[in-house]
Formats: C-alpha cells, structure tokens, sequence
C-alpha cells in the first residue's frame, strides 16, 4: 500500500463523495442483514403454526390458523421483498459516490501525469519510449481507477458485512459461529500467500504491455519503411513473439487465479456442511431452534460473495500498486529544465556563447567544446559544419532543451537560465531539422503558436515561407487535413509549412536547424529573401550544411568536432581558402557533377 499513498490526497480532495458512500455501504448492509432474522422468525413460525394446525385437525378452527398461517408468510415475504428492495437502493446511491469519485479521480490522475509529462525535460523523452509514457497514462491509470472504485467499494462492502454478520451470528449462538467461520483463516493465509505471487506477476504483465504498446506504436509509425522493404512477415513474427510473452505473463497468473476461486469456494461450502451438522446438535439440546440454522445458512450464503470477492479486490490491489510504482516512477522524475519564478521580458535578441561545452547525459557523447561567439541583434548568424559537428545541439541550447554543462549562454547580457522560459519560448521561432506536423488541418499546424486563428496571418506567412501556392492548389486548400506526421505532404511542403509555423508569431529570434535540405535552390532563395524582410531587426540563426544557403549571412560560424575552427562573413572566410574554402570547392563540385 506504500505506493497507493500517492493517492490519499484525492481521497481528502472527494470526501464528501468518499464519506456518504462509506455511509451508504453500512445501511445497505444493514437491510442486506435484516432479511436472515426475517428468514429465521418466518421458519420458526412455519415449525410452530405446523404443530398448532395439526392439534386443531378435524375442528372448524383449522381453516382459521391456516388462513392466518398464510397470510402470517405473505407478510414475511413483503418485509423480505422490501428490505431488498431499500438494500438496492443504497446500493445505486453506493455506486453514484463511490464509483464516480474513482471516475474524478482518473480524470484528475491523468491530467497530474499529462501536465508532468510537459514539464520534463527533452532528455527524458530520449531515455523512453512513447509506447510506455502512453501506456503509463492509459492502461496504468485504469488499473488504478479499479481499485479506487470497485476495490475499495468492495473492500468496505466486505468489512462492514463481516462485521454485521459476525456479531449477528455471536448473538444467536457462539459455539456455532466459531465452527462455521472455522475455515476462514485457513482462507486468510492462502490469501496471504497467493497476494505475493499476484503482485509479482501482475508487474510483470505491465512491462510486457508496454513493451508491446512500444512496439505496435513504432512499427505504425514506421509503416512505409517495413512496406518499402517487404518485411511485413519480419515484423509479424516479431510481433507474435512479443505477444507470446505477453500471453505467457498472463496465463501464469490466470492459473493463479484459476487455482485460488475454486478453494474459496470449497472452503465456503464446508463452512454450509459443517453449520447444518453442529447447528442440528445445538437444535437437539434445545440452545438453538430450527429456524436459527436457516439464518446462519443464509449468513453464510451472505458471505460467500465477500470472501470470494476477496481474491478479485486482492488482485485489483496488487495490480493497482505494481501500476502505481510505474506512475510513480515518472512522477517522481525532476524536470533538468526548470524555469526561475521571474517577470517576462521583452527580447532584443542579442545571443552570446561564452566558452559553451556541452555533453549529453545519457550518451556521454561531447558534442560542443568551448564555443564562444556573440549574434547582435537584427544580425542573419549561419552556422555550418559536417554531421554530428554540434550544429543542432547549438539551436537546442538557445531553445533551452537544455542546459550547458559548461561556460554559459547570455542572451540581452543575462544568463538563460535566469529568464522566464515561457516567456522566452514564446518570442523564438524554431523550425527543427526533424519536421513534426500534427494531424489537423494545414491552417491549424501554421497558426499552431496561436489561441486563436487569424487566416490573414495564416496566408501572409505561408506566402512568405514560400507553400501559399502549393496549399491553394489542394482541393480543401488550408482546409486540407494533414494525415499522422504530415504524410499527406511532401518532404519540401512539410518543411515549408513548418517554416510558416515559425514565422506566423513573429518571433524576436528565429532559428532554422538545416529545415532547408528537402527544398530547392531557387524556392531557397525566395525564402530567405522573405526571411531577410520579416526578421528586419531581429536575429536569425540559420543551421545548415549546404553553403548556398547561408552565404549571404552576417557572420558564419564553421563547426568541427563540437569546436568553431573559423568565423567570419562567406567572402572573409572564402579568402582564408581553408576549412569553408574547401567545403564550398566541394559541394560547388558536387552540383557541376549532378547537372
């Protein structure tokens, strides 16, 4: 229970849900116990009007005492039929507080999980998976709300009754409530038992889940590349396995299960044989009558459906608490990234890398070593180099994806990390090297960073990212519905738009991680023309490994090995005829070749 303890915050939150209920479950046990001594006085009456009837035989009074006989058990079954009838009705009031708090209750856990997955930092989305961060709020939040709903409901159900019934049975007749409740401890220690295997093999079950979750997710996502390559049949017989082990963690504790119901109910039934044989002994010398054997089988038959319940609200728990760890693990995870309580403040947009190393933590991979240069305001910084020189890492640690594990970065000459990250976000717009398009129309992708739509806006920046022409030729036009990662779109359409989502908030600060490969030379050119007039005094930092698209920049940074080996203007830099000569002789070579 340690790890369910998270939870006592929303039972304090609901008490006055949890309360009635509770409430509610002892008065309808109280008209589900009432029926058994209505039982026992009717037998009684049955025993006794039986003897009266036959002392009465062949007198004119006969045909009386059945009469009243008759109506005496029509009586009985009325007050009977009522009492079933009120213990129904608190029954549905036990529902409507106990099941519908476990109802706000996940509502309010998923949203607690779904706004802590937004604050952690980008890192954690590199060490997990997307199948496991989904089944954590999905699969594991139902378990959990199983327990909160029906197995505390029925946890409470099955206490009250048992105390009820217990003390009902003691006033009737001591020795014969300890012989008939005599197998239940020997139910309680297989309960004991059973518990450490159900909560071991339900955990084992969660991972399994997830793992398959990560799977099937993966594998959709990745469709057209298993279709390209014909492995289709690879892929099903991957997934036949990871459902195999699936199957196997599932049947062992299905056979735990199958094992544990089937001896409650042995030990259920001996307790019905062992109260009809005493019961009849303490019937003979006169402590108990007929009518109090009836009662304590119906008791008994009371408290079959408790105790068998027992090893269901076992199981919930025990899966409860395995699902809870897991939530708990990630609830626990504290954002790297976490932003000082500040007031917001308006961008200039001056960046400043004084002596930034960074290594990413989970690779250990240094991916920048002392890097120091200075972006002034309105200035167009290019920073080019070859794959895995540190280019994209530098856009991500003027995003704040992350923090530097040394020197530091200034921008408008304060510390990043003293800024307002909200505030700061909201006046950068970064296009990323891996485009994402969610699945909505294309107005709503452009006009994501947005509240509100505004189509003039929407139009003038897809104009200026250069797609204006390609949207209005679709048949929905901006209306159009982009499929699951824009696979409706083209690679150079999907850049492109992704570039309008950028430039339609009007950043301060706008960064582009190499958004241009899937885009030709001369739409390249029409774009950073427009770029040129719309970050008019505001700083652009273009990522790129193509030389044609940075040349006419301000300053061009050249990367190495996570080092700056050159900075200067295309002409400067073009007359050192070293590292960016070579690259532009290069890739000017390539083209020569391609035409």
């Amino acid at each position: 229970m340690k790890e369910l303890a998270h939870l006592n915050k929303f039972f304090y939150k609901y008490r006055w849900r949890l309360i009635p209920g509770i409430l509610f479950v002892v008065i309808s046990n109280i008209f589900g116990v009432l029926p058994a001594q209505v039982i026992r006085v009717a037998f009684d009456l049955v025993t006794e009007n039986i003897g009266v009837y036959q002392l009465f035989e062949g007198f004119n009074r006969q045909e009386v005492i059945y009469d009243i006989f008759g109506s005496s058990l029509l009586l009985f079954g009325v007050l009977v039929l009522i009492l079933a009838l009120l213990r129904g009705l608190f029954l549905f009031f036990m529902r409507q507080t106990i099941i519908l708090m476990s109802r706000h209750i996940e509502y309010d856990q998923k949203n607690e999980i779904y706004s802590h997955y937004q604050r952690l930092s980008l890192a954690f989305y590199r060490r997990h998976n997307t199948g496991d961060l989904m089944n954590r709020v999905t699969e594991d939040v139902s378990r959990v709300r199983m327990y909160l709903g029906p197995g505390i409901m029925y946890s409470i159900n099955t206490v009250v009754l048992f105390i009820l019934v217990i003390y009902a049975m003691v006033t009737v007749n001591v020795r014969l409530t300890v012989f008939s409740i005599l197998p239940l401890p020997v139910l309680a220690v297989i309960i004991f038992y059973v518990n450490t295997i159900i909560e071991f093999r339900s955990e084992q079950i969660q991972k399994r889940l997830s793992g398959l979750s990560s799977f099937v997710q993966e594998n959709f996502s990745g469709i057209r590349v298993i279709k390209s390559y014909v492995r289709e049949g690879f892929v099903r017989g991957k997934f036949a396995d990871e459902s195999e082990d699936y199957k196997t963690q599932s049947m062992a504790l299905a056979k735990v299960q199958a094992m544990f119901f089937p001896a409650m109910l042995l030990l259920i039934g001996l307790s019905n044989v062992i109260t009809i044989y005493i019961g009849g002994v303490e019937v003979m010398k006169g402590n108990i009558t007929a009518g109090n054997i009836a009662e304590f089988i119906v008791y008994l038959n009371m408290l079959a459906f408790p105790v068998i319940s027992l090893g269901w609200v076992t199981s919930l728990v025990q899966r409860a608490a395995a699902s809870q760890k897991r939530i708990n693990e990630f609830l626990h995870e504290v954002p790297e990234i976490i932003s000082p309580d500040v007031p917001a403040k308006h961008l200039n947009g001056k960046i400043e890398f004084k002596n930034v190393s960074f290594v990413y933590p989970d690779t250990g991979i240094e991916a920048l070593k002392n890097v120091s240069f200075i972006a002034n305001p309105g200035e167009m910084v290019a920073i080019i180099g070859r794959t895995g020189s540190g280019k994209s890492t530098m856009g991500n640690l003027i995003m704040r994806m992350y923090d530097t594990t040394g020197g530091q970065i200034l921008i408008d000459n304060e510390p990043l990390t003293s800024l307002n990250l909200d505030s700061y976000r909201a006046q950068i717009g970064f296009v990323p090297q891996e485009v994402f398009l969610f699945s909505d129309i294309i107005s709503h992708n452009i006009a994501f960073s947005a509240d509100k739509l505004d189509m003039p806006r929407v139009e003038q920046a897809a104009r200026d990212a250069a797609v204006y022409n390609n949207i209005i030729e679709l048949d929905k036009g901006f209306d159009t519905l982009i499929g699951e990662r824009g696979v409706t779109l083209s690679g150079g359409q999907k850049q492109r738009v992704s570039i309008a989502r950028a430039i339609v908030k009007q950043p301060q600060v706008l960064i582009f991680d190499d958004c241009l490969s899937a885009v030709d030379t001369r739409t390249e050119e029409e774009i950073l023309n427009n770029l040129g007039r719309v970050m008019q005094g505001k700083t652009s930092v273009i990522i790129s490994h193509r030389i044609s698209t940075i040349k006419n920049a301000d300053k061009i940074l050249v990367l190495d090995n996570g080092e700056i080996i050159e900075q200067g203007t295309h002409n400067e830099l073009m007359d050192l005829k070293t590292a960016y000569f070579e690259l532009y002789e290069k890739q000017l070579l390539e083209e020569e070749e391609q035409i």
